[in-house]
């Protein structure tokens, strides 16, 4: 087998620029720790990873002719290499303690490896990973900016975000339509959020679901919900939808201020 076929089910765009490849790992820190690499296609990643002495290197690969490729090319693949899908990976299964995740992220699935990570973010205490470069800036951006959203507040109320550099669509087999980049998640030193986890998740997907609203609109159901747990008149309840924060889009609003407005919807 010389290359294996990109899928564009599986939204694959098969990297070949090898500086770009050891620059993705090198921005790995140097710490011992295992890696996991998810979607490693013809190994243009791992071939640097398995370089890399302070690494005890597994991958998850859904594509079986991948597999096949990697287990032919590379020594050693036996008990590292994973065939299946990284978002029904019960991780914990894998790992015991922490563990980084690098990877060239299928665009069409690279949010919700991201919201994974988020399920994961006490075990996993950096990634690396090349993405679409509209989500890469949507992560890493700051309120204010039309891009911020969901992902930019979840992600960045536990990671420090750090945009590393942009990717052309020549470097890759086949060419995407849009250009890349390549973003680096470093858990920051937040063990606890202040404010109920479950209920600031709830909050901030709400409010962007409706994000050229003022929030009062979007958040009236939860404001609701809480007025009749207190026992709150209309009068109240409109009284409670007045404070500024509700007037405002929710593009406005950092992690903080959202710890705080899910404070006062709990």
């Amino acid at each position: 087998m010389t290359e294996v076929r990109a899928k564009k089910a599986l939204g694959q765009h098969f990297l070949t620029d090898q500086k770009v490849a050891r620059a993705i790992v090198d921005a790995l820190g140097r710490t011992v720790t295992p890696v996991l690499e998810v979607g490693p296609g013809m190994g243009v990643l791992t071939q640097y990873l398995l370089e890399r002495e302070d690494i005890d290197l597994k991958l998850i690969e859904l594509d079986s002719e991948s597999v096949d490729y990697l287990l032919t090319h590379f020594q050693g693949m036996q008990g590292r290499l994973m065939e299946g899908d990284f978002l029904a990976l019960k991780l914990e299964k894998i790992f015991p303690g922490e563990f980084a995740i690098i990877g060239n992220f299928p665009y069409n699935i690279s949010s919700q490896i991201f919201f994974k990570v988020l399920d994961y973010k006490d075990r996993v205490p950096e990634v690396v990973g090349m993405v679409q470069k509209e989500v890469a800036e949507r992560i890493a951006e700051k309120p204010g900016s039309k891009t911020y959203g969901i992902l930019s507040v979840l992600l960045q109320a536990w990671y420090d975000i750090e945009y590393l550099f942009t990717v052309g669509s020549g470097c890759f087999a086949p060419p995407p339509k849009v250009e890349s980049a390549v973003i680096r998640l470093t858990r920051n030193g937040r063990t606890d959020l202040g404010c109920d986890e479950a209920l600031f998740k709830t909050v901030v997907k709400t409010a962007f679901g409706q994000r050229r609203k003022m929030m009062r609109n979007p958040l009236k159901p939860l404001a609701r919900a809480k007025a009749d747990r207190l026992g709150w008149s209309e009068e109240q309840l409109q009284d409670f939808l007045s404070q500024e924060v509700f007037t405002l889009r929710p593009e406005k609003l950092g992690v903080e201020d959202f710890v705080a407005l899910t404070n006062l919807l709990a």
